[in-house]
């Protein structure tokens, strides 16, 4: 099943270095199957308070995502949007193509 990065990214500061990193990033992503399903484009926030961009890339599995993330090529430019905005990452996989609301319920462990 699919993983997927996804990332908020706000007050970014579009310089150079964030250049270098757009024009660097795609070829971290093609030998781990990656690809992006969400960047920039038209988002329109529909709840709370909210100012960044979301991004999110698919992978073919969880491993594919932890591989691209943890790759020397990408380690070698992360440091270009860190430097240039806030944000938060998260590498998160795929909940099942017959997956429920409730099937989160049974993760949680109680203590009666």
């Amino acid at each position: 099943m699919p993983g997927y990065a996804i990332a908020n990214l706000w007050d970014v500061d579009l310089n150079a270095e964030i250049v270098e990193y757009l024009e660097r990033i795609d070829s971290t992503l093609e030998p781990f199957g990656g690809k992006f399903i969400v960047h920039g484009g038209i988002q329109r926030v529909i709840e709370g308070p909210a100012s960044a961009i979301a991004i999110v890339i698919e992978f073919p599995d969880d491993q594919a995502v932890i591989d691209w993330y943890e790759s020397p090529a990408y380690q070698a430019i992360l440091p270009l949007r860190l430097r240039n905005c806030s944000s938060v990452g998260i590498l998160a996989a795929h909940c099942g193509e017959d997956h429920v609301a409730t099937d989160v319920l049974k993760e949680v462990v109680t203590n009666d």
